[in-house]
């Protein structure tokens, strides 16, 4: 959870610092601001889940801070601090959603009872948009992949997420049916069958039964991608490594070949290296070494045409490499065939 305190005064801010680093639950981030209108800005930067925020600021104060808030943030939880004299502007402030007002001088206690406050109810109706737009494209990942274990590890964390959400049976209906529509969708960029029309998940008087038909059709998709594979298409891990090896000659990059499979490059990078404990770089020298000593066993062929053939113009540099990885030279190599040159 990040938290950001916004106050003029150095010493009141450093003092709001210390009390929350203090709390029995670690913030992720505890940011500060001298002003409304910074307050703002660090806002736009990194949203807080919860802003610390004192009433009479320059520039912009915290009334008008929590009025752009309540505008254009309303998820983020506020907490305003303001003196006796300032009590009138509390029914302002609960007009722009404020639910935790602290009145001068505030002490570790009452900070720390709003902030228990906050953290009872924050999960209530809301999902970190964040977090849902990374789940769906693992989600999508993982099918594609065919990775079911991890599949399953994935929607077993959503789903304690989802609930833990407190959702309206209404919210999560139409958060799952656009979920499945967005899967289905990066699927089909991918060459995915596909279908005339995705159908809703169907109305649920409870959370259980939509969860439950949600996680069906995502196995679904998963049995479909398998029967759409079954005799027509390798494992795209085999895709990738025989697209390697048929430009061995050429200098491909990872993000070509990343593009060609239908992955980010960062996703696929991560992807290849779990898969073959490698990475691509890697890989492909040793795919280029172990051609060059297929094709250094032809007697007819030389060896500065064995180093182009893999994707070395430059020959020393090959011979570098080629020790590097087999400890010894291509001269050598031949040797132990039997035979020079």
């Amino acid at each position: 959870m990040r938290l950001l305190i916004a106050d003029d005064e150095p010493v009141i801010r450093r003092g709001l610092v210390k009390m929350a680093e203090s709390y029995r639950l670690r913030f992720d981030a505890i940011d500060t601001a001298v002003n409304g209108e910074h307050a703002l800005s660090r806002i736009k930067e990194a949203e807080p889940d919860v802003l610390l925020t004192d009433i009479r600021m320059p520039r912009m104060n915290g009334l008008e801070l929590c009025r752009e808030l309540h505008e254009q943030y309303g998820h983020i939880q506020i907490v305003v601090i303001s003196g006796y004299g300032e009590f009138q502007y509390a029914q302002q402030c609960l007009a722009y959603g404020v639910k935790h007002y602290l009145l001068k001088p505030v002490t570790g206690a009452m900070l720390h009872q709003a902030f228990d406050a906050i953290m009872k109810h924050r999960h209530k109706g809301i999902v970190s948009l964040a977090s849902y737009v990374d789940w769906i494209e693992n989600i999508g990942q993982e099918i594609w992949m065919l990775q079911t274990e991890r599949l399953d590890q994935l929607l077993k964390e959503w789903r304690e997420q989802l609930l833990a959400a407190g959702l309206s049976v209404q919210q999560l209906q139409q958060l799952l049916d656009d979920a499945v529509g967005m899967i289905y969708r990066r699927l089909v960029s991918k060459g995915y069958m596909e279908l005339t029309a995705i159908k809703p998940l169907g109305h649920g008087a409870a959370p259980e039964p939509l969860l439950q038909a949600f996680e069906l059709r995502v196995k679904q998709m998963t049995a479909d991608l398998i029967t759409q594979r079954w005799g027509n298409f390798k494992n795209p891990l085999e895709e990738v490594k025989s697209y390697i090896d048929s430009h061995l000659s050429e200098e491909i990059t990872l993000e070509e070949v990343a593009e060609m499979a239908g992955y980010t490059p960062t996703y696929f990078s991560a992807m290849f290296k779990k898969m073959t404990n490698e990475t691509f770089v890697r890989y492909r020298i040793h795919r280029r070494m172990e051609r060059a000593k297929e094709l250094l066993a032809l007697p007819h062929m030389r060896i500065i045409d064995v180093a182009a053939n893999v994707g070395y113009e430059d020959y020393p540099h090959f011979t570098k490499m080629f020790k590097k990885v087999t400890g010894h030279t291509p001269t050598e190599y031949r040797s132990m065939l039997g035979f020079n040159g």
